[in-house]
């Protein structure tokens, strides 16, 4: 399972609005981006979490469907695959190779050097690469939506797809409180109007979250339904058993004067255990009356 690294800070603020979140978070100008080198953050998509794969290619195999490996990899590389492109809502088929590599990428939600701009220059080195490298801070999108996105923030780039910005500042929001980074006034500005549209978004969870939250919510799914079939069981057991029991009834009411009323009745013969049947009409009392 893909788990996101040790992060900076706690992460108790995941799963709440995204709106407390962001009033959490100190507005402040850039500090200058002298000094930022994308190696600041570390090697470019190193295997933090040591499952033998690099990020990148953990990205790819955690944010498509369909994904096939290159033989002899461990299922590290990925070769091909179908996304569903968050930023522009269209569908991309992948496959690996020079010229077809770029057409889904990876972005950090929070660009590096907007990171580096807004605290991350205060980050250990090794919380910059925990940062660089965290899937909570990495999507597989469309290449150009991440081209033209550059190391822009919520004020000066959105998703195309409209339906997905209010995830995607909510992200940032829980990105930027996970490392200590601030926002900007006009960054400020932009995801409240963004959140505007959705008062009641919640910072998303990190996947080693979601992923226990969605096993407890299958758990649950699955009790309510054994639950449930038990008590429509239960009750099908009890209505069999009550229908049984007035069929029980309703035979211990059936009597037959004569042997005549029982052919009227269309019963005869009639046999020991049938309702209806008693000795006085088995006259040769072979378990056979009317016969």
């Amino acid at each position: 399972m893909l788990v996101a690294p040790a992060s900076a800070t706690s992460t108790d603020f995941e799963g709440k609005a995204a709106t407390e979140v962001l009033a959490t978070l100190k507005t402040k100008g850039r500090a200058p981006k002298t000094g930022y080198a994308r190696t600041q953050f570390g090697a470019a998509w190193a295997d933090v979490d040591h499952n033998g794969c690099d990020t990148r290619n953990d990205i790819l195999k955690r944010d498509m469907t369909d994904v096939t490996f290159k033989a002899g990899t461990h299922d590290c590389i990925v070769m091909t695959g179908t996304l569903a492109d968050p930023y522009t809502g269209k569908t991309i088929s992948f496959k690996r190779g020079n010229k077809t590599s770029s057409a889904v990428q990876i972005d950090h939600v929070v660009a590096l050097s907007d990171a580096w701009q807004k605290g991350a220059q205060k980050l250990s080195a090794s919380q910059r690469k925990n940062l660089a490298n965290d899937p909570y801070n990495l999507l597989a999108v469309d290449g150009p939506s991440n081209q033209q996105k550059s190391d822009g923030d919520a004020a000066t780039w959105l998703p195309k797809n409209k339906s997905f910005r209010c995830e995607y500042v909510a992200r940032q929001i829980g990105v930027k409180a996970k490392y200590s980074l601030w926002v900007t006034k006009a960054e400020r500005k932009a995801m409240t109007k963004v959140l505007a549209t959705c008062p009641t978004q919640t910072v998303p969870l990190n996947d080693e979250a979601q992923a226990t939250a969605d096993a407890a919510e299958a758990q649950r799914k699955a009790e309510e339904e054994a639950a449930a079939k038990a008590a429509a069981e239960e009750a099908q057991r009890q209505a069999e058993a009550q229908q049984q029991q007035q069929q029980q009834q309703q035979d211990a009411n059936v009597y037959y004067p004569n042997c005549a009323a029982v052919r009227a009745a269309g019963k005869a013969p009639l046999y020991q255990g049938q309702p209806g049947y008693s000795t006085k009409l088995d006259r040769d009392r072979d378990g056979v009356a009317c016969e």
